[in-house]
Formats: C-alpha cells, structure tokens, sequence
C-alpha cells in the first residue's frame, strides 16, 4: 500500500486534480524521498547529524524543541550537508509547451517537475532561482537560499501563462549573459526550435562553467503520432492549419522525429550536457532521479 501510495504521488495524472502547486511539489517531494529509502541514493536529503548549544545569533529555526522540552536548554541541529549550490531553473512557457493530448499538458508537467527541484533544492538550502522565457526573457528571479523565497517561486510558476514564439537559442544566450557565478542550469523545455542553435545556447553555459541539465519534455503523440481518421492540425505558434489523414504522413513524421531526438542526444554527450528525455504521462521521479544523480557528482 505503502508503494502505491508512493507512486500516485509522483503520477502526473494524480497531480494534476491538486491544483495548488504548493501542494503538488511538497507531494512530489516527499513521496520521492520516501521512494529513495533503501536506494543507493539513500542519504541524499539533508540529513541531521549533531546537535550543538545555541549561540547567539542562531535561526530559531534549527532549535530542537523536542531536546528543549526534556532539557530546558537550547540546542541547533546540524546537518551532514551545507553546499553552496546555486541552481537556476530555466522554464520554457512559449505557446508550444501549452500541447496535451492526456489529462497534462507538457506546461503543466514542466511547472510541477520545477516546482518540485526547487522545493527540493531551497529544503537543501541550495540558492535556487527562476527564469520563465519564450521569445524572450519573461521573468528573472535571481537566486536566493531562503525558505521564504520557495512561496515567490512557486507563485510565479502558478500565475505564469502561455507566451509567444520560441527563441530558444537566442533566450539561452540572453540568459547565460546574465548569469556569471557559476552554478547548475536546469532546462526544461520541449526544445521546439533548431537543434543545432539550441545545443549553441546551452554551449555558452558549459563555456562559462556551468554544469547543465536539459529535461526534455514532450507529449507521447508528438513522438508517436497515433492519430487516426481525418484530422485537424494546428501550429500553436504560428496558427497554420493542416487537414490530413495522419496514416499518409506518419512514417515521414516518426522518422523526422526521431533525427530531432537523435540530435539531441548526441551533441548533449558530446558537450558534457546531462540530457532527459521524458514524457508527460511518466512520473516525476524519472527527472528527480537524474537531478540526484547530477548534484551528487558536484557535491
């Protein structure tokens, strides 16, 4: 019971009838966590160590009540782990990102697979900052360590609506221009522009030193394409409309695809570039895992 409960927590489907985002990344979170007990990557959350006397100047926040209540003296608790990673979540809200063919559209999942790293990352007490882009920089939140700043976060990814056009490659250069501390780049994108230019922009990160996760995320149908009868298709960035039969174009389509794909995945190796692909209807711990994965080698 225990396990299923665990998995409908990471379910997109699931997720998406929350509603509040709040509430989806501490689900999301936790239910990872629970996940990781008894797994190699056991240990990852901030685990407690020692306590030590309260000195004056201590955030109350780290006192031990429990050890108060039995001593009627103050303790902090410390921790096993004090990084000062600085993660910057990038966060692609161009028209295109609007597409579901399911209960979740690939917006949607990206607002809660970003909600849930920074949950996970401010819980580290790791700086974490947003930035929201189509054609251009929508929103820029620069990185901050404090619990407080996880509310602003989630409440921009909340209120954030559909843009324009995608300019992926020349959004990435505008931003890597802005960020010259060094730190961990997190994209999640369905990366719908030129790959080549694209793989340019994320360059430009790795030239200056940042290490770079890209979550590739896409609707199975785009993949796929298992349409079937007479069908309406409709560019949602650029309106252009096209009535076909998909079963005369669908081996074209896949094998188009899946160059896209290939390409992707290739340049993203060969530039030491953590790539995941990964679809709307898989549960989030596909990307959580590889965030894990990604943060223990910098530690």
């Amino acid at each position: 019971m225990k396990t299923q409960n665990t998995l409908k927590l990471l379910d997109p489907r699931f997720l998406s009838k929350i509603g509040n985002l709040q509430l989806i990344a501490r689900a999301v979170v936790e239910g990872f966590i629970t996940g990781l007990h008894k797994s190699p990557f056991h240990g990852f959350s901030v685990e407690f160590s020692q306590h030590r006397p309260y000195m004056a100047g201590d955030s109350l926040r780290f006192v031990d009540w429990k050890v108060y209540g039995r001593t009627d003296r103050f303790y902090i608790k410390q921790f096993e782990e004090e990084t000062n990673l600085r993660s910057y979540l990038l966060v692609d809200v161009s028209r295109s990102m609007s597409y579901g063919s399911n209960d979740v559209s690939k917006w949607q999942y990206a607002s809660y697979l970003a909600a849930s790293l920074a949950y996970l990352l401010l819980r580290q007490r790791d700086a974490t900052g947003l930035a929201l882009f189509d054609e251009r920089i929508k929103l820029h939140m620069p990185p901050r360590s404090m619990g407080s700043y996880l509310r602003q976060i989630l409440n921009a990814l909340e209120t954030a609506k559909a843009g324009n056009d995608t300019q992926i490659a020349r959004t990435l250069h505008q931003i890597a221009d802005r960020f010259r501390r060094r730190g961990l780049i997190i994209l999640i994108s369905d990366l719908m522009d030129d790959p080549a230019q694209v793989i340019r922009g994320l360059k430009h990160f790795r030239h200056d030193q940042h290490e770079v996760i890209v979550f590739h995320v896409l609707d199975r149908q785009e993949v796929e394409f298992n349409f079937h009868g007479n069908v309406l298709f409709k560019d949602l960035e650029s309106g252009e409309k096209i009535k076909t039969q998909p079963y005369l174009i669908k081996e074209q389509y896949r094998e188009r695809m899946r160059a896209f794909l290939k390409m992707y995945q290739l340049e993203t190796s060969k530039n030491n570039i953590e790539y995941q692909l990964i679809f709307t209807d898989e549960p989030l711990n596909i990307a959580l895992t590889k965030f894990l994965s990604k943060r223990k080698r910098m530690i």
